[in-house]
């Protein structure tokens, strides 16, 4: 049956969310091959190759690829294999690693042993030769005959295995066995023998070379322990098992007839080679996955339980990824559970990542399906909300956001594909119209019907890939707006989104916000990305390099990379799998919500305990739109230690562009001077030393920064930020290292990766709960300028410290004041009386609108707005109309008119 190493791991995730036993399969092929084909589809490939001519061409240049080898190996048999990396000479059977490097290998076996790989995560000049400059049984106590890139001629030269890394070992060996593998295809389907002795002389010595070696040692005894492979650092980094899988079973019938004594040899050094894999790793994200894939390929190669005397067969390791549960290898249905939110189908990862495991249980569910026949959907409810949740992840100019280990890219559309497909086989008209309107939407494709692969290319894949779907031509392209809402929460990755005009994306608007919970996250605090003109403006520094190299480590992943808040210049928590989530305390509008809100505003008030100081850090965020063209961002980051004693708090903020000026509130630019305070030096983190130019200047007054980013049509994107001043305040003026969360310029008029990360950083000295940091920020271009004339914060006597008021006046006419407070309390300015988190009243000539945002009481123009429970209400006065969306009962009492009761109701007109 075709692919079907895949279609059984398939039916691991065909599993439901629940701990239900998942049947094994009724029967299993005996026949050979059994992985990407068997023998009844010999002839209709041979038939379409001859056809069909995609086909032709993939076959010709796969035969192209292994002729040069076959000819070589004709006149000396041992060309290829001899270039493997294997202990030729010292035949090690132990290999010895000190964490994530390499340490040594001893003991000596029979034949010649398999070659550890390379060290995980360490950048090095060392980088290996091409197939022909390889020196034949290269074995050395010197290490690997590389190039080392960073000598002029990049001159081959012996190198110490530690100091390789990047997967130059693994890569070469990879490259031998596919080789190898296709040669077996050749074999399969041409008969000629020619390829089978090609073949066999590679995998014979490959295997030979597992069977005789053992699980590796961490020296150490260490985290490493848990996770090595039998050929690399990491289970998950184990590629070649599924080529050889494939390999083998190609081959198989040859092996049979002219090396039988090698069979049983060779399953055993599969099976050993499985039981580390599934032994080692990590259960609780994408590894758990990834270690399936190729844990099920190799056990569908072998045989029944019945065959082997520990009763370790095909059966065994199929029940075992199914319905077993061992300290680093779940069940996948106890994955599922474990990872997806069954609310709102968004995966406990980073987003890259969490796209990616999406995008593979579609894959294995369809491809079960094309084996079995049989539509696992219906026991995975959850892949509906998966898939559908995925736009979600957008920012209006179609990139998603970067939280985390993830790059700022388009949406990947292979699951929406594969949701078609399922749909149309099982006649579900309405689930394939969903799906096909989302597939045409975002990736762009209006009709899919040529009888040949999407993507096929000189590969054995190509070959058995699914067969192309054709799209229903009376089904047009949805809408965004079917799939985005204004605001969307994932806790279980502690993730808020604020959305506006969000289909336009010139004009759109965006927060993307986010703590620190689930797989691939970063030490944030209580970071954002902030979007405007097109851009993610605020954007995220990205990953910067590898996990295990110091830039990751010490600035990429800490709080100074981020747009947060760093207390005392220590905060810090766990990266990577991380437990420190804010708390969503209120936000509007709700969740998901698609209709009956108010459009212009929006908000989010969350709370975080940043470990590492034990601080109280309180975050406002809200947009606000002032026109069809503009709108502006007001936050409100509120940060104090539990036990006093704070020294300061540092408001970091990374722009995009190639100019920063920062300036008083009359564009006069301040007197910055060379400022070092900043630094590890203190006792605080090394990410501060990362970060260079620091210039610094000390004001009470409010001030203003502006980035400038330049585009080829001169019409110039400009962030402009307004900050209120306090009683020791404190602004520096950083370049940081530069965003590494584009691939390539990601759009962008430059390379964000090879300049500074333009920043400022606010720093308060002593608390910042009660002289909080008060930011305005408004995106705008050069030829429609800024929106906003005048920004002016006030105080009202007898508030609490914490209270922040702004007036904010664009050229429209159109005048905001704002009240924001964490306390119950009354505050009366202006003839306004508010209680609330978040206040706001608008006025636009004779029209206005009340905002009461988490709070009781709104009294202004002469309607009061009353709450029992902190509530979100609007209430807009418009063309001599009201009109009132509220989410929880209150009443409204216009003058001295009788007060009106009203419950809960979406956006609508009323009556007062």
């Amino acid at each position: 049956m075709k692919k079907i190493y895949i279609f059984i791991w398939t039916l691991v995730i065909g599993g439901s969310l629940y701990a239900q036993r998942i049947p094994l399969p009724a029967t299993l092929p005996d026949t050979r091959p059994r992985l990407l084909s068997n023998p009844s589809e010999k002839q209709p490939l041979l038939q379409k190759i001859q056809q069909e001519r995609w086909a032709a061409e993939v076959f010709s240049g796969i035969k192209n690829r292994v002729d040069g080898y076959v000819e070589r190996t004709t006149t000396q048999p041992d060309w290829l294999y001899s270039r493997l990396m294997m202990y030729w000479k010292s035949k090690a059977t132990q290999v010895y690693i000190n964490g994530g490097v390499y340490a040594k290998a001893d003991g000596e076996a029979p034949v010649p042993t398999v070659r550890f790989g390379s060290s995980r995560g360490v950048s090095s000049p060392i980088k290996r030769p091409q197939l022909e400059d390889i020196v034949p049984y290269m074995d050395d106590t010197k290490g690997v005959y590389f190039h080392n890139t960073a000598k002029e001629g990049n001159p081959l030269e012996w190198a110490e295995q530690a100091n390789v890394s990047g997967s130059q070992i693994e890569s070469v060996n990879e490259e031998i066995i596919r080789i190898g593998r296709d040669a077996a295809f050749l074999y399969w389907t041409t008969g000629e023998e020619r390829y089978a002795k090609l073949a066999y002389g590679v995998l014979d010595t490959y295997l030979m070379g597992i069977y005789h070696r053992n699980e590796p040692i961490d020296l150490g005894n260490g985290h490493a322990q848990t996770l090595v492979a039998m050929t690399t650092f990491e289970v998950i980094q184990e590629r070649i098992l599924a080529d050889l899988a494939e390999y083998y079973d190609f081959l198989h019938d040859y092996i049979k007839e002219k090396h039988a004594n090698k069979i049983t040899v060779f399953e055993s050094a599969f099976k050993k080679w499985i039981d580390v894999t599934i032994k080692n790793g990590v259960p609780h994200n994408n590894w758990n996955l990834h270690g399936d894939k190729f844990i099920l390929p190799v056990a569908m190669v072998l045989e029944n339980n019945a065959k082997y005397e520990d009763g370790k067969g095909r059966e065994y390791y199929i029940d075992y990824i199914l319905n077993k549960n061992s300290a680093r290898q779940w069940s996948v249905p106890k994955l599922m559970a474990y990872g997806y939110d069954a609310d709102n189908g968004i995966w406990n990862e980073s987003l890259g990542y969490a796209q990616s495991v999406t995008s593979i249980f579609m894959d294995f569910i369809v491809h079960y399906d094309h084996t079995f026949h049989q539509n696992l959907l219906p026991y995975m409810p959850v892949m509906h909300k998966a898939v559908q949740v995925l736009p979600q992840y957008l920012f209006p100019n179609g990139q998603t956001s970067a939280f985390g280990d993830s790059y700022y890219g388009g949406l990947n559309t292979s699951a929406m594909y594969q949701m078609i497909r399922l749909a149309q086989k099982y006649g579900q008209t309405d689930d394939e119209a969903l799906y096909t309107r989302m597939y045409k939407l975002f990736s762009g494709e209006q009709e899919l019907s040529d009888n040949k692969p999407v993507n096929y290319s000189a590969q054995v894949a190509s070959f058995f890939s699914s067969n192309p779907i054709t799209l229903r031509k009376d089904v047009s392209a949805g809408k965004l707006s079917d799939y985005v809402t204004q605001t969307f929460y994932a806790p279980n990755v502690s993730w808020f989104v604020q959305r506006n005009k969000f289909t336009d994306p010139e004009n759109g608007m965006m927060i993307s916000q986010y703590g620190s919970l689930g797989n691939h996250a970063h030490a944030n605090g209580v970071a954002m990305e902030l979007y405007g003109k097109g851009y993610v403006l605020g954007a995220e520094s990205g990953i910067g390099s590898s996990y295990f190299e110091k830039p990751y480590l010490e600035y990429y992943s800490q709080f100074p990379a981020h747009n947060t808040v760093m207390v005392d210049g220590v905060s810090k928590y766990p990266e990577m799998l991380s437990n420190h989530p804010f708390d969503l305390l209120s936000n509007y509008p709700a969740s998901g919500q698609k209709e009956g809100y108010y459009t212009d505003i929006s908000y989010s008030d969350v709370y975080f305990l940043e470990p590492e100081s034990r601080s109280d850090q309180r975050r406002f965020l809200s947009i606000v739109r002032t026109g069809e063209n503009t709108g502006y961002y007001i936050d409100v980051f509120r940060s104090k230690k539990q036990r006093s004693g704070d020294k300061f708090h540092d408001y970091f903020y990374h722009n995009l562009g190639l100019e920063l000026t920062i300036q008083d509130t009359k564009g006069q630019q301040l007197d910055l001077q060379t400022n070092d305070e900043m630094a590890f030096a203190g006792g605080h983190l090394f990410a501060l030393d990362y970060m260079w130019d620091k210039r610094s200047a000390r004001s009470e007054d409010d001030y203003e920064a502006v980035w400038k980013m330049p585009r080829p049509d001169s019409n110039q994107v400009y962030m402009h930020l307004w900050m209120k001043g306090y009683p020791d305040r404190e602004v520096f003026s950083i370049k940081a290292p530069p965003a590494k969360s584009f691939r390539g310029n990601g759009g962008l008029p430059y390379d964000p990766a090879k300049v500074p990360f333009l920043t400022i950083a606010a720093r308060q000295h002593g608390e910042a709960w009660n002289r909080p940091f008060v930011s305005v920020f408004e995106p705008y271009t050069s030829k429609e300028g800024r929106s906003i004339t005048s920004i002016q914060a006030f105080e009202v006597a007898g508030s609490s410290a914490d209270f922040v008021g702004l007036e904010i006046e664009s050229k429209s006419g159109q005048k905001d004041i704002v009240f924001s407070s964490v306390k119950d309390e009354n505050i009366t300015y202006k003839q306004i009386s508010a209680n609330a988190t978040y206040a706001m009243v608008r006025e636009h000539g004779k029209d206005f609108a009340l905002f009461l945002g988490g709070g009781k009481v709104l009294q202004a123009k002469g309607i009061t707005i009353h709450a029992e429970n902190p509530t979100n209400v609007v209430l807009e006065y418009k063309s001599g109309k009201y009109y009132l969306h509220t989410e929880g009962t209150i009443t409204v009492a216009r003058g001295k008119s009788k007060k009106k009761k009203i419950e809960a109701q979406g956006y609508s007109e009323i009556l007062l």
